[in-house]
């Protein structure tokens, strides 16, 4: 198994979502003006909305966050990622 790799580089991070279907997200009820961000790979978690690129970017700077994230596991290509906050 592959171990787990953090960015802030915008263009890995879209990059890598595209490459596995996802788009960029957020939740639904989450404060105005902020947001909790997801990557949404069409399996319909309940509660997500897609945004924009340029709005789920500016969340993530806002936010101070980073991705951590997976290219592969042994059984293949990985979607496992997470938003953390920046160190």
């Amino acid at each position: 198994m592959s171990s787990a790799q953090t960015t802030i580089d915008p263009d890995m991070i879209r990059r890598w979502a595209e490459q596995r279907g996802g788009k960029p997200s957020c939740i639904k009820d989450a404060p105005k003006g902020g947001g909790i961000l997801r990557l949404d790979f069409g399996e319909a978690e309940p509660g997500l909305e897609e945004i924009s690129w340029e709005q789920f970017f500016e969340i993530f700077d806002k936010e101070k966050l980073a991705f951590l994230y997976q290219d592969k596991t042994d059984e293949g290509i990985s979607r496992f990622n997470k938003f953390v906050d920046r160190v």
